[in-house]
């Protein structure tokens, strides 16, 4: 049976097992909405930026955390198969790694396209106004799609490096905690010095820029080609590393 068979197969297993676990699906869906709440009706108003209202500053910084967050739960369901010996079943069955992890990365865009259309619901009913039209609206997409793939494909390599699921979720706080240190609740200006740096040239910032520029329809500058450059190196740098893990873990 070819990869390209399996692949949508995989994906679908992948999905059931997501809805299977309430407790995770419901986190990944609440988590970014709540947190957009807060920092919009407690932080909001003691934050200065340049634009009309607060929720349209942080509505795109709330969708890069919203993928980030969900996009990081790839490691612990890598790690979770890696686990429970089901990787020799799928190897008996002439399954290889190729097509088991490109179903959980493909499993992990459409469950946070989901979570990504909850925040936007939740923003637009409490003012998010955004002035884009379809050609923004679908670069946005695809921004956020191209971020989430290789977030997912990272979390994916990270999964296969981690001995237990537990150890594997680690992962997620880190990957939390990426978008604060950006440009997504407070402008890069008004952070330390030190910190403008790392601020200005993480994978985040770019991403997170491109996506509120579309949005609010300003001049994005070369910011997507940065955003797809970055998104584009951790996808390369990902397939090769699990495709390295994966024949170690399973020879």
């Amino acid at each position: 049976m070819s990869e390209l068979a399996v692949w949508p197969v995989m994906a679908a297993r992948t999905l059931r097992l997501t809805f299977r676990n309430l407790e995770a699906l419901l986190i990944t869906l609440l988590l970014p909405v709540m947190l957009m709440l807060l920092f919009v009706y407690l932080f909001g108003g003691a934050i200065e930026t340049d634009a009309p209202e607060y929720v349209t500053y942080a509505v795109p910084g709330v969708l890069i955390l919203c993928a980030s967050y969900g996009a990081s739960m790839t490691a612990v369901g890598v790690a979770d198969d890696m686990s429970k010996g089901i990787i020799d079943r799928f190897r008996s069955m002439d399954i290889g790694g190729p097509a088991l992890l490109s179903g959980h990365v493909t499993a992990s865009a459409l469950r946070n396209l989901g979570s990504i259309t909850a925040v936007f619901a939740v923003a637009f009913l409490i003012g998010f106004r955004p002035s884009a039209g379809l050609p923004a609206w679908l670069g946005t997409v695809g921004v956020l799609l191209a971020f989430i793939v290789a977030i997912s494909a990272l979390s994916a390599a990270v999964g296969l490096l981690a001995r237990s699921p537990e150890a594997a979720s680690g992962f997620t706080f880190f990957v939390l905690f990426l978008p604060y240190p950006s440009s997504a609740f407070v402008p890069v200006d008004t952070m330390p010095d030190w910190l403008h740096g790392f601020a200005r040239n993480q994978p985040a910032t770019p991403v997170i820029e491109t996506v509120r520029g579309l949005l609010l329809d300003q001049p994005v500058g070369t910011r997507p080609w940065t955003a797809l450059a970055w998104c584009a190196g951790i996808l390369a740098v990902s397939v090769a590393l699990s495709g390295i893990l994966f024949r170690r873990r399973t020879r």
